[in-house]
């Protein structure tokens, strides 16, 4: 006994495994892939073209500044959508509760989500920046600002993937998933200045609600990346805040964590 369960792969490594199973199974649903990364730069190309190209006369287009935005959105809608969406269906086809017979633990399950994700959300910016660099003449940052967006972009996947697994308690069945879990979604993006930029043309008390929640402040993060410093002035706050990005995020992983350790379970019955 002792022999076999020390050639068993640990937890690091049965979650890698699951995370190439995740992939390969994503990118065999074809209707998934396209919706997944089509649908963000759809909507970019959409926002980018209806309002024009001169954003108040700050020699920034438009365009250039939705392309910031709505990589908050296409992470939110990677991690939060997909993980909330994909963890209920396996729920309901009994994925999960014939994982519960094997080695594979749960931090090795959500490992595995986490890498689709991780994966997901790199190709899901990729598309956005080829689309607002080939399409709208999007400058590419400086050197430091690339520091600032690995430590924003690893924060947002992780927030947004562990309130997906948090939320996913709350889906009875699979065939609802996407409707529940757009909600939130969709009404984030519109009060947190990824829809509608400069976000001070909302009321002060929808700021400040967004202020609770984490798409507020990956979008205003990714503009500090992408756009020039000129453009903090249309911030709430009339500053990037990077500090306190970082320690709402930060904040958010916490309590997405601790909501996925009282919430996960195997099956339906599980309590």
């Amino acid at each position: 006994m002792t022999a076999a369960a020390a050639v068993l792969p640990g937890t690091f490594a049965n979650g890698v495994a699951r995370g190439r199973v995740e992939i390969v199974q994503f990118l065999r649903d074809r209707t998934a892939v396209v919706f997944t990364f089509a649908f963000p730069a759809m909507l970019l190309l959409l926002f980018g073209t209806i309002f024009g190209d001169d954003y108040e006369n700050s020699g920034i287009s438009v365009a250039q500044v939705y392309t910031a935005s709505m990589i908050a959105y296409g992470i939110l809608n990677t991690g939060f959508i997909t993980m909330g969406s994909g963890l209920a269906l396996d729920r309901e086809d009994g994925t999960l509760k014939r994982l519960h017979g094997t080695p594979i633990t749960s931090t090795a399950y959500l490992l595995g989500k986490l890498i689709l994700v991780f994966v997901l959300s790199v190709a899901e910016v990729a598309t956005l920046l080829l689309v607002g660099v080939l399409v709208y003449d999007m400058p590419m940052p400086e050197a430091s600002h690339w520091v600032t967006f690995a430590w924003l972009f690893l924060l947002s996947v992780i927030a947004c993937t562990l309130c997906g697994i948090a939320v996913s308690a709350l889906v009875k069945h699979a065939r609802t998933a996407g409707a529940i879990l757009n909600v939130p979604v969709v009404a984030l993006q519109f009060i947190s200045g990824v829809f509608i930029h400069p976000i001070t043309q909302l009321p002060a008390w929808l700021i400040t609600v967004a202020s609770f929640f984490p798409v507020k402040w990956m979008s205003q993060g990714f503009r500090y990346v992408f756009l020039p410093d000129s453009m903090k002035r249309y911030e709430a706050a009339g500053q990037w805040e990077l500090g306190r990005t970082a320690m709402v995020l930060g904040a958010w992983c916490v309590i997405g964590l601790v909501l996925c350790l009282l919430t996960f379970r195997w099956s339906e019955k599980d309590q």
